[in-house]
């Protein structure tokens, strides 16, 4: 995909802000973590009116340090919806490093130092969206996560971290841990799985859609039948899951 300059224009008597699209950028927390991440922003944003933000985590397969790669799977067809929907987005595409994980979180999820007492990288993306939300006009009540396979596990380990910065979430053949899911049992949830997928079993939500269901919580999950791994084709190209997505709000 080619490299966009960042290209943003105020014109404060139109009341247009223009940017380009999957712009290459780098966050760095003040612990010193640094986070490669494409962002892309509303083409005509009006001034004073606010936008939802996207944020999404990719597979192990997208992992390395091109800031690129990631944008693979997923992002453009969520744009592409949301733009037959009429809606102008934020969104945050992070690049995990190669030979690590979106999270190293401890089972309990209470965890937020790697070992050594390291910032972790799901701590920094965390501090990223913060400091983004900042900076643009985001709607604090439309911040959304998705992410598939490891991305899948990403988003839920999010949820448990951060409960109160989502207003819904989509996660995608990944998991997370049962004991966790009290904390955001209140945020609307779209699980999705293939029962057919051998690389991480689809046991893996089932147990969290449970977990959810006796938890009184917001959650749906979808089972493809005879779906392998790559569950998140058909759900990003659904134009009714990105349509609940963005109908979703604090």
């Amino acid at each position: 995909m080619k490299t966009l300059l960042l290209a943003a224009v105020l014109i404060v008597a139109s009341k247009v802000v223009t940017m380009a699209e999957h712009v290459p950028l780098t966050f760095k927390t003040k612990s010193g973590t640094e986070v490669l991440y494409r962002f892309t922003a509303p083409e005509k944003a009006e001034v004073g009116k606010q936008y939802p933000l996207v944020l999404f985590l990719h597979g192990a397969g997208e992992r390395g340090s091109d800031n690129k790669v990631q944008l693979k799977h997923g992002v453009n067809d969520i744009l592409k919806g949301a733009a037959a929907l009429g809606e102008s987005v934020f969104l945050i595409a992070p690049q995990c490093p190669a030979n690590k994980w979106w999270t190293t979180a401890a089972p309990d999820r209470r965890v937020r130092k790697e070992a050594g007492g390291k910032e972790s990288l799901t701590e920094a993306v965390l501090a990223l969206i913060e400091k983004t939300a900042e900076k643009h006009p985001i709607d604090p009540k439309r911040i959304y996560i998705t992410g598939l396979s490891m991305g899948g596990f990403g988003t839920w380990d999010m949820l448990a971290r951060s409960p109160q910065t989502w207003a819904a979430a989509i996660p995608i053949c990944g998991g997370g841990d049962p004991l966790s899911v009290r904390r955001f049992k209140h945020i609307p949830i779209w699980i999705f799985h293939g029962d057919a997928d051998d690389v991480v079993p689809a046991k893996n939500s089932e147990l969290m859609a449970a977990a959810l269901e006796d938890a009184h919580g917001k959650a749906e999950l979808t089972m493809y039948p005879g779906v392998g791994h790559d569950s998140w084709t058909q759900t990003y190209k659904n134009l009714e899951v990105i349509k609940w997505l963005f109908a979703q709000k604090k």
